[in-house]
């Protein structure tokens, strides 16, 4: 079982990221180009495990997750990885992270 981690502390790393998180807001989505050709659609939420601000963070959600993941539901990523666009750092499962939603 995967040890799960403060979203202020995911922030700070790279890879590796465990985190169970509420989906506390989700955009709308957005299809994007693809490096090696081809589209994709993309969506941004926000998850939360605290009550401050440094407990939120930009989950960035790709293809089939977009209309899995609902506010309000339970999200626990294991092994994500996080990057930084425009100074916000943002989660994702990426290609080797899993994700359950509202696991029992």
């Amino acid at each position: 079982m995967a040890e799960f981690i403060p979203i202020s502390q995911a922030k700070k790393m790279r890879s590796g990221v465990n985190v169970n998180a509420e989906v506390k807001s989700k955009g709308e989505s957005r299809t994007v180009n693809l490096k090696n050709g081809g589209t994709v659609d993309v969506c941004d939420a926000i998850i939360s495990n605290g009550e401050t601000e440094e407990d939120q963070m930009k989950l960035t959600l790709w293809g089939d997750d977009i209309k899995a993941v609902n506010v309000g539901d339970t999200v626990v990523i294991t092994n994500g990885y996080t990057n930084e666009f425009k100074g916000e750092v943002s989660l994702t499962k990426g290609k080797f992270g899993q994700m359950e939603i509202n696991p029992q």
